[in-house]
């Protein structure tokens, strides 16, 4: 497709022209990105997606995301929202985008919303997946969307920790970086430890809540992996948002890594009505 092919034609042009908001699907590759929010020296969906719109419509657009992916993650379900005056249909904003964007984001689908659509706001929670590639040797087709733990992780152990994740917590220990002003309280709907569908070399981690903070679970599922090492006990995931003094758990949390990026992808975002 040439980009007059997917811009020119007078059928695919709506009137009047005046601002609109829209809505798009995407998804992404994330490793060649500093994360999904826009920086100066980086480069970053955020700005690659406001580099393809400008292209075609000539108009300087800022984007908002539902979820600020970390640099390294990657995203099967990110929304973001923007305001246009451009009077192209949604098909062909998804059409002509994804021949301005790099080959690793992509364009799912586009709809116009209603002007007060906010993708963060609006969402009532965001599902994430991790993927960890459980073998004794690494892979060649897996080594840019999973995290390789060569050691045997005991996922039904993992599975029984993450249960105690759900509702309402202060996470705070799982996200050190979090302002110390703003509260770290989440409530948390899913957190699930499986082997793959297809793959039991694979340990899939789902987990939703209505928002996650920095790093919060890359720390969180470093734990659970530590868990499935019998590094720490099953019960330390309750014993670290408690607090509890004099606990092993709690003293090692800040000696287990962080989890890379790779293995992350955001799923689905949720509203309480389609869009």
């Amino acid at each position: 497709m040439s980009p007059d092919d997917s811009v020119a034609s007078d059928a695919d042009i709506e009137s009047p022209a005046k601002a609109r908001r829209l809505a798009l699907e995407i998804e992404y590759e994330g490793t060649n990105y500093a994360g999904f929010q826009l920086q100066a020296r980086e480069p970053t969906i955020q700005g690659e997606l406001e580099k393809a719109l400008y292209r075609l419509t000539r108009e300087n657009i800022r984007v908002r995301g539902a979820s600020r992916t970390d640099s390294g993650a990657h995203a099967l379900g990110q929304v973001v929202d923007f305001e246009a005056k451009s009077t192209y249909t949604s098909d062909t904003f998804v059409g002509a985008l994804n021949y301005y964007l790099p080959d690793d984001i992509r364009v799912l689908r586009a709809s116009e919303v209603d002007g007060n659509f906010n993708a963060r706001r609006d969402a009532v929670s965001r599902t994430y997946r991790y993927r960890i590639l459980n073998r004794s040797r690494p892979s060649a087709l897996w080594r840019r969307d999973s995290h390789w733990i060569s050691e045997p992780l005991n996922v039904e152990y993992m599975n029984l920790a993450a249960k105690d994740l759900l509702g309402v917590h202060d996470f705070r220990a799982f996200a050190p970086a979090h302002p110390a002003d703003r509260s770290t309280v989440r409530r948390v709907d899913r957190w699930e430890v499986a082997h793959g569908r297809d793959d039991t070399d694979f340990v899939n981690i789902v987990c939703e809540a209505s928002g996650f903070m920095q790093h919060q679970i890359r720390r969180t599922n470093a734990v659970l992996a530590a868990i499935g090492k019998a590094s720490l006990p099953v019960g330390a995931i309750r014993e670290i948002l408690e607090g509890l003094e004099n606990s092993t758990s709690v003293d090692s949390i800040g000696a287990i890594p962080t989890l890379p990026a790779k293995g992350l992808c955001l799923v689905k975002v949720k509203y309480r009505k389609p869009w």
